[in-house]
């Protein structure tokens, strides 16, 4: 159900728009070979993979390589404009001749299981506006530093090379519908490194493209992926509109067909929108590993522990084995109501939180805030037990986020970390009751599955 929050924005709602995206000629380069994933999934490993896969490879704009030369004159964002400039010059990219909307499916394989899905929304631009606004919500804290590095890149290039993931809700399908149900075959297929295949339409039939931004107008959007990039951007925005004497909030300019554009180009941003009513929607939980703690033992951090958990070690089966991670995932799962696994070096150790010993640690939070395993984590474990202060775990330094579990115990068994968090994933409705309530998860609470890739179409400003 919508909060009631949702519609106290008195501009109205989401306005999108169809755009001509700048996309590379298939004639020139292998797709497989330049696309990529979000430019904060990249990494060192993966960056050089993909510079070595094509001299066309969009990692050279997103995330470039830094070198020791570097100065205020040339750097990594100078390169990445000049890449850009570079390839349009070429015709390696080109802009599209009509303005559109584009369908972008992704099927998968669910991780750790044998099941399949298929995820649908489309990307089209999103005006963009501040959270106060009630037209966009977030989930998530942000990182000064990444905004930084963003807003230096979109300043350099000018360009919006990769989406963001926004969330909307409509039971009655609507968008789906127009540009799914034609049956024509997607325009561009491909499969990415983690064996997703990615599948793209082109919408260029304005009354289709009307039918789609009108059954929008109405809606809220929630960030699923890409809290960063959308509040760089809106800065972004506001400093434009300032220097160029523009309303923000200006009404968007109609073409001869009378669809939409923005009124300014920094007005919005390129956007996937999903819709959360649909099946497809995967959300994976992101493990922690805490290291470099001084004097910290498993046995030790068991017996503090028991103060506020009923505390459960894991022993080895009765061959002598030891459960590894899909067994320790398992037993998370199969225990019921709020719990986590942590995993050290002197043994493995199922948590379930004492309601009444936590409490007084809970303080201060809402109701749905203090019911998340990721939030008691934080605030019971890693902040009291472990005593790293919550402005330690955001900048990072004894803190780590990992997808896979198995690289988690990985981590502890070599040394390279003290202790694995091993948790549940947030659910859906977890995150929209926190985001349209105003409030936010810790963060790394959400990975998103599969991520959106990178190059598929382009937003430039100029």
């Amino acid at each position: 159900m919508m909060h009631p929050q949702a519609r106290s924005y008195n501009g109205g709602m989401a306005r999108l728009f169809p755009f001509r995206a700048l996309r590379y000629d298939p004639a020139r380069v292998s797709m497989t070979d330049v696309v990529t994933q979000p430019y904060d999934k990249i990494t060192p490993d993966m960056q050089d993979r993909y510079y070595a896969a094509d001299p066309h490879n969009l990692i050279r704009v997103i995330l470039g390589k830094q070198l020791p030369r570097d100065n205020d004159r040339e750097n990594v964002y100078t390169r990445a404009a000049a890449t850009l400039n570079e390839w349009r010059a070429e015709g390696i990219l080109k802009e599209e001749a009509e303005p559109a909307l584009y369908g972008y499916a992704q099927t998968y394989t669910v991780p750790g299981t044998d099941e399949v899905r298929e995820r649908r929304g489309f990307i089209a631009l999103g005006q963009l506006s501040d959270y106060a606004d009630r037209v966009v919500y977030r989930h998530e804290q942000t990182f000064p530093k990444h905004k930084s590095d963003r807003l230096a890149l979109f300043k350099a290039t000018r360009a919006y090379c990769e989406q963001i993931y926004m969330l909307y809700s409509d039971p009655t399908f609507t968008a789906e519908k127009t540009i799914f149900e034609s049956g024509a075959a997607p325009e561009l297929e491909i499969t990415d490194e983690y064996g997703v295949v990615h599948r793209l339409w082109k919408l260029t039939d304005a009354a289709l493209i009307k039918k789609v931004l009108a059954a929008m107008e109405d809606k809220w959007l929630l960030i699923a992926d890409g809290h960063h990039r959308y509040e760089t951007s809106t800065t972004y925005m506001h400093e434009r509109a300032a220097e160029l004497g523009i309303d923000e909030k200006a009404a968007p300019a109609m073409d001869a067909s009378g669809l939409p554009a923005p009124a300014f180009p920094e007005q919005a941003m390129m956007m996937t929108f999903v819709n959360m009513d649909a099946p497809g929607i995967t959300i994976l939980p992101t493990h922690r590993v805490a290291f470099g703690l001084i004097g910290f033992t498993g046995t030790e951090f068991a017996a503090r522990a028991a103060e506020y958990f009923t505390v459960e070690q894991i022993h080895a089966t009765p061959d002598g084995h030891l459960p590894g991670a899909p067994g320790l995932l398992q037993h998370l799962n199969e225990t019921p109501g709020v719990a986590f696994i942590a995993a050290t070096r002197d043994g493995d150790y199922l948590l379930t939180p004492i309601a009444e010993k936590i409490a007084p640690l809970l303080v201060g939070l809402s109701p749905r805030q203090r019911e998340l395993d990721v939030t008691q984590l934080h605030k019971v474990v890693l902040e009291k037990l472990l005593g790293l202060s919550e402005e330690t775990i955001r900048a990072g330094s004894h803190v780590r986020y990992l997808r896979e579990a198995t690289e988690a115990l990985q981590q502890v068994g070599c040394g390279n970390a003290d202790v694995a968090f091993l948790i549940k994933p947030v659910t859906l409705e977890q995150m929209k009751d926190v985001s349209l309530n105003l409030e936010v998860m810790p963060q790394k609470s959400t990975d998103f599955y599969p991520k959106l890739l990178s190059g598929l179409a382009m937003y430039t400003l100029d």
